[in-house]
Formats: structure tokens, C-alpha cells, sequence
């Protein structure tokens, strides 16, 4: 894998970009659909790799997946209680969101399956996820104080049954894994959430024909006969992509970006909130629903920008665009100051540190807390160039490429993991110059 190098732009972004399609809702089309009976056709699919672990892993188990281009799908389930007994083991690869979700829905099932993954994958902590399925009677062994792969889920000789579960801390895929448990489960499951986490799962499941009831914070659920699939699931854009060139559109003087066809789900969209709150310059514009999401074009123009602080309210909301919302910071007048960011520690990397050891490498602005990032923003900061690792973490490489193009160039090591989730991430950058 050779290194990457990201000059630094010497002239404004200009243009349009269609973002390509939402990894969470990818990933969810995929697996909803193997538990219909009649086909989907999904469209907009996000051809990366977390996503195709996800295809992977729902053939194993018996559906149908006809790919008819690297965006197109056509899924066909045998029914919601269809799923058949893998006969090897299922790989997540590197993918957080197939391992926990696949594990509430195959809890219930009546059949052994065995997971593993990637390198990165085995030292992520699943017992979040694994302490409430087992509270509803769940079976899941795993290594490491039963926390990490591989793990075993095992029939668990009963209906798991429905419970309460206070999170200590929002979740969507926590959440999403214990409600797909809960169309098994007897009697009422319900999720209670500190702050609302985003809500893909819930949006699809009633696409699907689920009832949910809702109050406050908490979700509820219970046991399904059927899911009635619809015919067509349209993926809208990844805002999470969309913010590498927001930030960089934003602190690139002379720059004017389209982003077309972005997801604006209210539960991921703190991106733009905090964007704004430091005066950012954003445009939503022809907003529209693809399927039960709503979808708008973003127009966003180079601004000058100042420093803000935000914490564990909002994190949620945009957990995953915190690398890039530090390039921001680094550009913008004043401190910002970001806490309740501790999840960030057991992502692909511990992206706390590896922001703080890497970036400073371009700037040295940037403290690491327990939970959180202090960058010392602003026109004093000299950027340099330099050679940073990416920890093979997509979101890392992508915002060193932000910084160095917008910083004094960057030369990035495994720059390829941006694979993940943004296929054609280089090629679409290599365009702006």
C-alpha cells in the first residue's frame, strides 16, 4: 500500500459533487430487505467495504442479493423467521455496524453463528451490545471477558423476552441491535436513550410495516409476524461524507461546493449545526424525502470562521464527523473546545489520540482530554507539511487529505482504508485541483 501525498490546493473548490450513499442506511437496506419475502430493489447503495461485509454476511444467511451495478441491488429474504444456519463463519471485516446490529438480529434465531473480522474489528469492545441481549436471554460468548471477537452466538433454548433498557450512553447501533432483537422477543421491548441517537433503524423498520411507539427518549417495540418490504429503497448521500468537503469548502478561501443529494436526518446532522455556530457559510436547497429520509442539495461557501465548544448533548448527532470538524477548528479564529467525545476512543482507532498525535504533526494547536479535543484555532497557526499515519481508520486518512489540502500539503500512510466508506474519495478530490 503506497502512501498517499495531498498537495496543498492553491486555488478556491469549485464545482459539484454527488455524495455517494449513506453507509448506515446502506448497510440497513441490506439487512431489513433478507427479512421480507418479496424482492428490493435498492438503489444508491454505498459500494464500500463495511457495506459488502454486510452483503456478505446476509447471503450466509440465506438471502438472495443480485447485484446489478456497484450501486444497484436487488434483495430477496425467505421471511422474517427465514434466516438459515451459516456454514462457515461470518466475517464483519472491519465493519462495527454489521457486527452489533447482525448480532440482535440473529440472538433470537434458532441456529449457532460464529463472527469474526478484520484485525481493527477484534480489539473493538462489543459488551455494550452484548449486556442487554443477554439480560433479555441471549446467549453470545466471546473472548476477552466476553467482549471481543470472535464471538459465538448460541440458541438460546427460549423466546428472548422483552425488557427495559436504560443506556448509560446513545447508541444507534446499541439501540438498533436490541430492537431487532425485539421483533423476536415476547412482549415489549423498550430503549431508553439519554439523547436521541440517530434513527435510521427505527425510520426503516416502520418503512417495513413495524409499529413503533415512542416517548420521550424511549422506543418501543414489539414481536412482528411479517415485515411487508416495499419495492424500492432509494439511499440518500452520507452527510458524514459530505462534511470532509464542507469543512474543506469552508476553510478554503475562494471556494464554492454543490453537494447533491445529502441526507439530512435531523439525528445526524450536527455537522451543520456546528458548522454554522462557528459562521460557516451554508445553503440547504431543493429539499425533498428519498424514501422515509429527507434529502436537500447543500450549497457551502468558503467563510471566515470562529471557534466554539460543544460536548455530550449533541455528540450523537455528529460523533463521527469530529476528525473533520478539528480541521475546521484549526482554521477558525479563537478555541474551540469539544468534550463528551469519550465513544471516540473505541472507534476503528482511539481517534482522540491519533487527531492530537497526527494532525499536530501539520499544526501544533490541538491538547487530547479524557473525552475530548482542545484546538487553538486561528491566522497564527503555521501549517507544515508532513507524513502522518492514518491507523488504517477511513475517517482519519480522509480529514489528513482535508487538512493537508487546505493546510501545506501531507503525505499519508494507508491511505487506501478510505475504502470503507468512500470508495472514490481520492478520485473525487484529485477533480477540485
Amino acid at each position: 500500500m503506497a502512501n498517499r501525498v495531498v498537495e496543498k490546493i492553491k486555488k478556491g473548490l469549485r464545482g459539484e459533487l454527488v455524495i455517494p450513499g449513506d453507509k448506515s442506511v446502506s448497510h440497513r437496506s441490506v439487512m431489513f430487505s433478507a427479512l421480507g419475502d418479496t424482492p428490493v430493489r435498492i438503489t444508491n447503495f454505498l459500494p464500500s467495504a463495511d457495506c459488502l461485509s454486510t452483503v456478505g454476511v446476509m447471503r450466509s444467511l440465506g438471502a438472495k442479493v443480485e447485484i446489478l451495478s456497484p450501486t444497484e441491488l436487488v434483495v430477496t429474504g425467505n421471511g422474517l423467521h427465514g434466516l438459515k444456519e451459516p456454514e462457515t463463519v461470518l466475517d464483519a471485516g472491519n465493519s462495527g455496524t454489521t457486527l452489533r446490529l447482525m448480532m440482535g438480529m440473529l440472538a433470537p434465531q434458532d441456529f449457532v453463528s460464529v463472527f469474526t473480522g478484520d484485525s481493527s474489528l477484534h480489539k473493538r469492545p462489543m459488551g455494550r451490545v452484548i449486556k442487554p441481549l443477554s439480560q433479555m436471554g441471549a446467549n453470545i460468548v466471546g473472548r476477552a471477558g466476553n467482549t471481543k471477537l470472535p464471538i459465538t452466538v448460541v440458541p438460546a433454548g427460549k423466546k428472548l423476552q422483552g425488557f427495559t433498557y436504560d443506556m448509560p450512553v446513545a447508541s444507534a447501533q446499541v439501540k438498533s441491535a436490541i430492537l431487532l432483537a425485539g421483533l423476536f422477543a415476547e412482549g415489549t421491548t423498550t430503549v431508553v436513550e439519554p439523547y436521541q441517537s440517530r434513527n435510521h433503524t427505527e425510520l426503516m423498520l416502520e418503512s417495513f410495516g413495524v409499529k413503533l411507539d415512542y416517548e420521550g427518549t424511549a422506543i418501543s417495540i414489539q414481536a412482528q409476524d411479517k415485515l411487508t418490504a416495499p419495492e424500492e429503497i432509494l439511499v440518500p448521500g452520507d452527510i458524514s461524507s459530505a462534511a470532509f468537503w464542507l469543512v474543506a469548502a469552508s476553510v478554503i478561501p475562494d471556494s464554492e461546493l454543490l453537494l447533491k443529494n445529502v441526507g439530512i436526518n435531523p439525528t445526524r446532522t450536527g455537522i451543520l449545526d456546528v458548522l454554522n455556530a462557528m459562521g460557516a457559510d451554508i445553503t440547504l436547497t431543493n429539499e425533498r424525502s428519498s424514501g422515509s429520509e429527507p434529502v436537500a442539495d447543500i450549497l457551502v461557501r468558503s467563510a471566515s470562521l470562529h471557534g466554539t465548544s460543544f460536548g455530550a448533548d449533541i455528540m450523537p448527532r455528529l460523533v463521527d464527523e469530529i476528525p473533520a470538524i478539528t480541521v475546521a477548528a484549526m482554521f477558525a479564529e479563537g478555541e474551540t473546545v469539544i468534550t463528551g467525545a469519550g465513544e471516540l476512543r473505541v472507534k476503528e482507532t482511539d481517534r482522540i489520540q491519533a487527531i492530537s498525535d497526527q494532525f499536530n504533526k501539520l499544526c501544533s494547536c490541538i491538547t487530547a482530554t479524557e473525552d475530548g479535543l482542545i484546538i487553538k484555532g486561528g491566522s497564527q497557526n503555521q501549517w507544515r507539511q508532513g507524513t502522518c499515519f492514518s491507523y488504517d481508520d477511513h475517517r482519519i486518512a480522509m480529514t489528513l487529505a482535508i487538512a493537508g489540502m487546505a493546510g501545506n500539503g501531507v503525505e499519508i500512510e494507508q491511505p487506501d482504508c478510505v475504502d470503507i466508506s468512500y470508495p472514490s474519495f481520492y478520485e473525487e478530490m484529485a477533480g477540485l485541483y
